[in-house]
């Protein structure tokens, strides 16, 4: 079967390569025609000339409506692993390297409110599936606007404009124990609403020790006061609660790859350890979009949150609190010119946290004896800005360019004298300089050139070894891409190809010591040389009388990625591959929707072997999934929008890891995902809205 499937992509692969595309219930959007936020562009993705992946409510919703990780995966140059239930990575073009866990070096936005906390790290589990209605993924370099990291941004939106008033529920259950429940109620309509929602999500896990309890609540509103201004609002609790399974050795996952972290010599194990994470999180923040004049605008954002974290591993036991606030504010302004359109952006940024990290002896599972406790400040600051002038014959030049600055400080409580361990990573102007030319109306080709600044985040001055690392130094580079797009066929073939080469200098890399903490070093240089494709073409539409929409899409990620100079000691690592990123990916997809309301989403993912440590000795084997989903829309009594759907997951049953531990003590690097697994729901929702 998967003989005839891989014959079936090649043969596909000589006409597409490709991406989902965005639906409504009764006709589908062209993706060219999708307009995108990133950038402060507001243009169509055709016009766009950078790197930047959208995806829609109706792609989220092509899987099971527990997490986005499957359908981020079917975006080019997008990787998100999941190394047991509620534990994420987010690789954009290699950046999990700095991840053990968690999201790093990817800065995250919600509703234009910094989302990843100024120590440089991103609770993205803390949110459910229904919180996420959006996302812009870009690739690459983009402190132009968003600040230093050089692993890209993700911008996530949590409403969509013009949503019905009402109620609603959404309830799936599944293989592993899966429980998972929304309700919400929005309020108003057009310029004001509101929407107060709770979802419980619940899973016993597919592995030993990998149970799931979630909690989200949220109050999500946007008011308007007048023609000119408007003011949104989100406001978040979040309780999670999931266990850790460990790492297993190649031994260990081949023999039970169910099993947790066993038990080793006085090594207890990650049961025995009580491993797992708890963690309650609150974020307040708020939007002010304000038309100064017709040509003249801005929009402020503030913040402010606050996580309890506690995190029993079969080291120690950590304990943080970790309260940051931060705000944004972006000024645009478009002047009349005689030639052409000109836009011009700037702004600035600042997050300040303040933490209290305290490392405990962990005693069958519990806090024991005080070993460490440090103070943790950070800050960030940035200051950008940005011109974006359209000229005559489809010519468009963006230039922009940021200034940033990212301080710790330190101090650790159980070592006298106190003295404060401080260190300031600020870098020289960060350019991004980008040039497109629509060479027809279907047709666009652009190029760019950005330079990328990444601090390292307080976890990684302040690792799990305990040793306070200051000396560890900021990641820099250039990155240089080249792409097109087209809209051909009446708009019915959707093509978006791009390569880019980003030399890094300074490339941070995570390690274990013999205790399996982690600790990171800088690893001289390295060439990340890629491609990036999806192609989506549309097989029927409108005019059918069954179908309403039916199209078969591909994506395809290339990825070269070599250490360009690290020597360690008595290691020469040069010109091995960076470990944790396959060499290619595919994803393969069809859907169908008929006009009765029954749907159809398959979907087949590809990811070459990967290897696991800095000598390339140890690989993990590539894999092939298959996901479906069947369901029926409709409307009832023109006020009950209902839906019903079954699905299935890695249906050929491969046993596989999905989140591998890089550069593992003991050669701890398999994390096992889910077996074949399926999931059944149901979604209601009440129209108030008086007929």
């Amino acid at each position: 079967m998967k003989n005839q499937l891989l014959t079936l992509i090649t043969a596909i692969c000589a006409v597409t390569t490709l991406h989902a595309q965005e639906q409504t219930d009764s006709t589908s959007k062209e993706l060219g025609e999708v307009v995108i936020k990133a950038f402060e562009q507001n243009k169509k993705l055709l016009d766009v000339p950078a790197a930047v992946s959208s995806i829609s409510q109706k792609q989220l919703l092509r899987f099971n409506n527990t997490s986005i990780v499957s359908a981020m995966n079917i975006m080019p140059g997008v990787r998100m692993e999941e190394r047991s239930p509620g534990s994420y990575r987010l690789n954009i073009r290699g950046s999990s390297l700095r991840s053990p866990f968690g999201v790093r070096n990817v800065k995250v936005y919600l509703n234009d409110i910094p989302f990843t906390e100024p120590g440089g790290s991103t609770y993205l589990n803390l949110l459910s599936f229904f919180n996420i209605q959006s996302i812009e993924v870009l690739k690459g370099p983009s402190g132009s606007l968003y600040g230093a990291g050089s692993g890209g941004a993700v911008l996530l939106r949590s409403h969509q404009n013009n949503q019905p008033s009402g109620i609603g529920i959404d309830y799936s259950f599944g293989s592993f124990g899966l429980q998972n429940t929304n309700v919400y109620a929005r309020i108003g309509e057009n310029k004001s609403q509101q929407t107060i929602g709770f979802n419980k999500l619940h899973s016993d896990g597919y592995r030993s020790w990998t149970k799931l309890d979630r909690s989200v609540f949220t109050w999500d509103g946007k008011f308007a006061i007048n023609d000119k201004q408007s003011i949104r609002t989100f406001l978040m609790y979040a309780d999670l609660a999931y266990q850790t399974p460990g790492g297993l050795t190649p031994a260990e996952f081949a023999a039970n790859p169910k099993q947790s972290r066993p038990r080793v010599g006085t090594t207890p194990s990650s049961e025995q350890a009580n491993a797992g994470v708890n963690q309650k999180s609150f974020l307040a923040g708020v939007s002010h979009d304000f038309a100064i004049t017709e040509t003249f605008k801005n929009t402020t954002s503030l913040y402010g949150a606050f996580s309890r974290f506690a995190n029993p591993t079969v080291r120690n036991f950590e304990r943080r609190s970790e309260p940051h606030a931060g705000g944004r504010t972006v000024f645009s302004f478009s002047p009349k010119i005689k030639t052409g359109t000109l836009k011009i952006v700037a702004g600035a940024e600042l997050q300040k946290g303040w933490y209290d990290i305290r490392q405990y002896k962990n005693k069958n599972g519990v806090s024991d004896s005080l070993q460490t406790e440090d103070e943790v400040n950070t800050s960030i600051w940035s200051m950008f800005a940005q011109a974006d002038w359209n000229l005559q014959n489809g010519w468009n030049i963006s230039a922009g360019a940021s200034t940033n600055q990212n301080t710790i400080g330190i101090t650790r409580l159980t070592q006298f004298p106190l003295k404060e361990q401080k260190r300031t990573y600020a870098n020289e102007i960060a350019p991004r300089i980008a040039i497109l030319k629509k060479v027809t109306k279907e047709i666009s080709v652009y190029a760019s050139v950005a330079k990328g600044f990444s601090p390292p985040t307080s976890a990684e001055v302040l690792p799990s070894t305990g040793v306070i690392s200051t000396n560890l130094n900021a990641e820099e580079g250039w990155n240089y891409e080249l792409g097109t797009r087209m809209n051909l066929l009446n708009e019915k073939l959707f093509i978006d190809v791009n390569g880019f080469l980003f030399n890094l200098k300074n490339t941070i890399v995570q390690r274990r010591d013999g205790t399996g903490a982690d600790f990171f070093i800088n690893a001289g240089s390295a060439k990340q040389r890629g491609v990036e494709a999806l192609v989506n073409y549309k097989l029927a539409g409108n005019n059918n009388k069954l179908i309403t929409q039916s199209n078969i899409w591909m994506s395809y990620t290339y990825n070269n990625f070599t250490y360009k100079d690290f020597k360690q000691v008595n290691s020469d690592f040069s010109g091995k591959r960076l470990p944790g990123v396959p060499l290619s990916t595919v994803a393969l997809g069809f859907d169908l929707l008929m006009k009765q309301g029954i749907y159809v989403n398959l979907t087949y993912n590809y990811n070459e072997t990967v290897p696991l440590n800095d000598a390339n000795t140890f690989k993990a084997t590539d894999f092939h999934l298959l996901s479906a989903r069947i369901g029926y829309r409709h409307l009832f009594f023109k006020k009950i929008k209902g839906e019903v759907f079954i699905g299935g997951d890695n249906l050929f049953n491969e046993t596989y890891s999905l989140g591998n531990d890089i550069n593992a003590a003991a050669n701890r690097f398999f994390n096992v995902a889910a077996g074949r697994n399926y999931t059944a729901g149901l979604s209601l929702f009440f129209n108030c809205k008086n007929q």
